[in-house]
């Protein structure tokens, strides 16, 4: 008797409480539905949501037996369930602190995996060996791009330990109010930059008259000049040509000592992990979301250090972290920032009402609440250790949240001032971002987005989607790629050159 395999079922139940389900595949109107006993009742994107039975006008819709919102109108089970139909409503959620903390099987040190790292004096370990030329203000901004651009592939040559010199230019420093908080938040992203273990030397270029003076700033983050700490004011120099010219011959001072770095053997608990995702569907938190998390938690295990950020895109499920915070202290510190979200916001005549972009809404991502539900579990299961300001430094092993908005670039700079010396992306649209000196690591939530994009993603997700992995495995390989590539081997974005535009610090103050 020949025995028939059953069809693969287009949707996915993600929990058995759940009263919408995802569509594997796009289903077409009409298309019978075995799961759920019913048909189509429209046509449905891959990644978005259908009804699994019938819900009730104001009755919450639930995915993954959490809240995403309550039905609008009447649903029948085969109804396309996305932002025509779904409302958005707040609701009480109790913070729970502590309440999910479990004690973390750390990895005893002499077992833990390692990477060819770059030992730094003061014990930071670099996975890049770069020379960085940072703008106290804008108007210095021209100047170091140009510094930079004399180091080209052919003068680099002779320095083949020395990854690049870069610039990091910025759009403020100059017409903004200070004291204020617009104005720590340069200066501590700025000293972070300065102090990263991916950058041998640095090089910092002010104008003169800019409030952000470079005098007072390396007093106020505790910088000292020396050999691989250098300054210039154009002012003071000569002008632009000439600050040029004494650039070029600053770097160069610098590069024969940058040059003799060498990479040896560093445990993993080395590895600070910055996590961002953008550009998301309705695979991300299926697929590239939690098998990221389970990367991190293996990386924890290890003694290593993962940064969760974007605040506004944790709304909506903030207490699934506040009840794995290490005390009632940590998890008040994330309410804090949320609630200083809404205020900072109200004050600038914006919205935090928990609409997404286009891109999310187009992949099957209704609201904030619903994507807030996959991009909270990049950060895995392990307690949360604290809550850090944006580009404060991280000086806690484990799971740790870095207060950002939820714009990559900028999200993403937080996290490499705080010291994160790799950044690992999911994505489910296909972000085609990078970023130095910390190279950016990029996920890919389902299969057709990888092969369509394969040139700028690393590794694809949707091989859970398309059971060839499950999300173990998956987080495993993640976890084994993340070594290699902070051993030196490049990850797409970097062999496609990007990272040259994307040190974006957070602009929240008033310019005067």
């Amino acid at each position: 008797m020949t025995q028939t395999t059953p069809p693969v079922s287009p949707l996915i139940r993600l929990h058995p409480q759940d009263n919408v389900l995802v569509a594997k595949t796009g289903l077409s109107l009409g298309q019978a539905l075995a799961d759920i006993g019913a048909r189509a009742r429209a046509q449905v994107p891959a990644g978005h949501k259908i009804a699994a039975r019938r819900i009730d006008q104001g009755e919450k819709v639930l995915k993954y037996n959490t809240v995403i919102g309550v039905a609008a109108r009447t649903l029948e089970a085969g109804d396309h369930v996305h932002t025509h139909n779904l409302t958005l409503v707040d609701f009480d959620r109790d913070p729970g602190f502590g309440l999910d903390v479990q004690a973390v099987d750390y990895v005893p040190e002499a077992e833990r995996a390692s990477f060819m790292g770059y030992v730094r004096p003061d014990g930071g370990v670099g996975t890049r060996n770069f020379i960085g030329i940072l703008s106290s203000v804008n108007c210095s901004a021209s100047v170091i791009k140009s510094i930079a651009a004399y180091f080209t592939p052919e003068r680099m040559a002779a320095y083949p330990h020395v990854d690049g010199v870069v610039a990091f230019a910025q759009t403020s420093g100059c017409g903004m109010s200070s004291p204020s908080e617009h104005f720590d938040v340069l200066r501590r992203t700025l000293a972070g930059y300065a102090r990263h273990p991916n950058l041998a030397g640095v090089l910092i270029v002010g104008l003169g008259c800019e409030r952000n003076q470079v005098e007072s700033l390396l007093d106020s983050q505790a910088m000292t000049r020396g050999p691989l700490l250098r300054t210039l004011v154009m002012q003071e120099v000569g002008g632009t040509r000439v600050t040029i010219e004494a650039g070029i011959a600053a770097v160069q001072a610098m590069l024969p000592q940058a040059n003799l770095a060498r990479r040896e053997k560093v445990s993993a608990s080395h590895l600070k992990i910055g996590l961002e995702c953008g550009g998301s569907d309705g695979f991300s938190g299926i697929t590239a979301n939690p098998a990221l998390g389970a990367a991190m938690d293996i990386l924890v295990r290890h003694g290593g250090t993962a940064i969760l950020s974007e605040t506004p895109e944790i709304h909506g499920v903030e207490y699934m972290l506040t009840r794995r915070a290490i005390s009632p202290e940590v998890g008040q510190k994330l309410l804090d920032r949320l609630a200083w979200w809404e205020r900072y916001t109200a004050g600038h005549n914006a919205q935090f009402n928990g609409v997404v972009g286009h891109g999310n809404q187009a992949g099957g991502l209704a609201n904030i609440f619903e994507k807030s539900l996959g991009s909270a579990m990049k950060g895995g299961t392990t307690p949360m250790q604290a809550v850090y300001e944006y580009a404060e430094p991280i000086d806690t092993a484990g799971f740790v949240f870095m207060d950002s908005p939820g714009y990559d670039p900028v999200a993403a700079t937080g996290q490499i001032a705080s010291g994160a010396n790799l950044i690992c992306f999911t994505t489910g649209r296909g972000s085609m971002f990078g970023s130095k000196p910390a190279p950016t690591f990029k996920l890919a939530s389902n299969t057709p987005m990888f092969k369509r994009l394969e040139e700028d993603m690393d590794i694809n997700c949707g091989a859970i989607l398309d059971g060839e992995s499950d999300v173990p495995q998956m987080g495993q390989r993640i976890f084994d790629a993340l070594l290699k590539h902070a051993s030196g081997e490049p990850t797409k974005s970097e062999a496609l050159g990007l990272g040259d535009h994307e040190f974006v610090p957070w602009h929240l103050g008033i310019v005067s």
